[in-house]
């Protein structure tokens, strides 16, 4: 559903802030009365919104992010930022970037960070669950608080696409809508993709190298149901020891990438209105598990319901 708020107090804009995204501290930085307005959509596991505000700062503190006692550790939310007009300051992960109009910049909720702006802006922002980039939270980590944009090979193309979604926000709705926000993610996954393989620098050392090109053919091995850590390591001349070792440096195994890059596509045809007439197991066959059974367990141990009833609560 379309909403709009609006907001003449700043109590009511830091609920409003925290609200919409993820808890933030929220603190007013310029002098006089305060105006902000939001609006946007929620399209199941992604958010786009437009914020319009006068000059305040976000910050994503520790505290914030560490989950309650007892609570299920969350898996976490990539934010991307489109900046439309004034301009702002991202920190994160020991750097930072001056965001100006027509600038593209990726941040990560589940780590410390702070968005400040001086006057009145407007930006276009797109939160969505981590796993849906098929990069690694490594990789990730080396683009937070860097611009993209009109500077940028590839970038410059997705600008306008990304501003084209933000005006039909208050007639994206459903299935398709979904969709769309979906292909906004895909473009800015190749964006950071082109970014991370075309850098030559002193921090491309040959382990980060071999792990993206790992994790590349991975993603396009999928389908394959006899994709495992020995068929990864034979097809990169590795012993499956060696492998192991390479991905200990990593936040995940080796089987454990397979797994959660097949469900998360499993998961995403299972929303995609093109693939309501497919029945649960043909999608987790195609999608390398062709075994009903197994499909359906580990499918809902990552997601706490089957692939049926998970298709049936989002339509």
């Amino acid at each position: 559903m379309y909403h709009q708020d609006a907001a003449t107090d700043f109590g009511r804009w830091r609920e409003l802030v925290s609200g919409s995204f993820v808890p933030l501290e929220v603190e007013q930085t310029g002098p006089g009365p305060f105006r902000g307005h939001l609006s946007g959509r929620h399209l199941q596991e992604l958010a786009i919104m437009q914020v319009s505000a006068g000059a305040h700062a976000v910050v994503r503190t520790p505290e914030l992010i560490r989950p309650a006692t007892g609570a299920r550790p969350a898996s976490g939310h990539y934010k991307l930022n489109l900046q439309v007009s004034g301009y702002g300051l991202l920190v994160q992960d020991g750097r930072e970037t001056v965001l100006s109009p027509g600038d593209l910049a990726i941040y990560d909720t589940e780590r410390p960070y702070s968005l400040a702006f001086e006057e009145e802006f407007s930006t276009l922002v797109l939160m969505f669950p981590r796993q849906l980039t098929g990069l690694s939270a490594e990789d990730i980590g080396e683009m937070t608080a860097t611009t993209m944009g009109a500077g940028h090979r590839l970038g410059q193309a997705v600008v306008p696409f990304i501003t084209q979604i933000g005006a039909m926000l208050p007639t994206l709705d459903g299935p398709i809508g979904h969709r769309l926000a979906l292909n906004v993610v895909d473009l800015l996954s190749t964006v950071l993709a082109d970014e991370l393989y075309s850098r030559h620098d002193a921090d491309g050392t040959q382990q980060n190298r071999l792990l993206r090109r790992i994790h590349h053919f991975i993603e396009s091995q999928l389908a394959n149901p006899d994709l495992d850590p020995d068929l990864v390591a034979a097809a990169h001349y590795l012993s499956t020891r060696s492998l192991h070792q390479l991905f200990a440096t990593t936040d995940h195994t080796v089987a454990r990438w397979i797994r959660v890059r097949r469900l998360e596509q499993c998961r995403r045809d299972l929303l995609d209105p093109l693939h309501h007439d497919l029945p649960v197991g043909a999608i987790g066959a195609r999608w390398g598990l062709p075994d009903p059974a197994h499909f359906s367990r580990v499918f809902r141990a990552e997601f706490g319901r089957s692939p049926a009833q998970y298709r049936s609560l989002h339509r």
